[in-house]
């Protein structure tokens, strides 16, 4: 199967939107969550030890909604295949909770490029919306990514 167009860091621009498919959470995002990671707080999963707090249910943990930016994602992984390096940081602002029933929306946007010698540095800003359109998430993904190699030409 041919790979997707391929981006390098020339082809992105300050204000690139690149949204990723939402999700619906289910007890099982929840679930799953916490046996991969150890996480099993209750608030995770107990309803009546969430019922006690100020949520009032069982709400998303912090990394799983982290997680849910991540560029792999979403479609911008495919057109990336050949350039990208590394995913060299990541930071989150939670600010407001998310649910079972929830839907997720991801986006990432770059905010700046810092060119290097034979790569560059692509700031994104990773934000997840619920089905409100309320803002659960901002934060920050950097990537090294690789610069067009010298033979090929740029694509518009």
């Amino acid at each position: 199967m041919p790979l997707a167009e391929q981006l390098y860091f020339e082809d992105f621009r300050i204000g690139d939107r690149f949204r990723a498919p939402s999700r619906t959470l289910t007890d099982a995002h929840f679930l799953f969550f916490a046996g991969l990671t150890g996480d099993n707080h209750p608030i995770h999963y107990d309803v009546e030890y969430a019922r006690r707090t100020r949520f009032g249910r069982p709400v998303a943990h912090g990394l799983l909604l982290v997680a849910m930016t991540a560029l792999g994602a979403g479609p911008l992984a495919s057109r990336i295949e050949e350039s990208i390096v590394a995913f060299a940081e990541q930071s989150a602002r939670f600010l407001a909770p998310a649910f079972v029933g929830d839907t997720i929306y991801p986006e990432l946007e770059v905010l700046e490029l810092t060119p290097r010698t034979t790569t560059g540095l692509v700031t994104f800003a990773a934000r997840l919306r619920n089905q409100r359109g309320e803002l659960l998430l901002d934060g920050v993904h950097r990537y090294i990514i690789k610069r067009r190699p010298a033979q090929e030409e740029p694509h518009d």
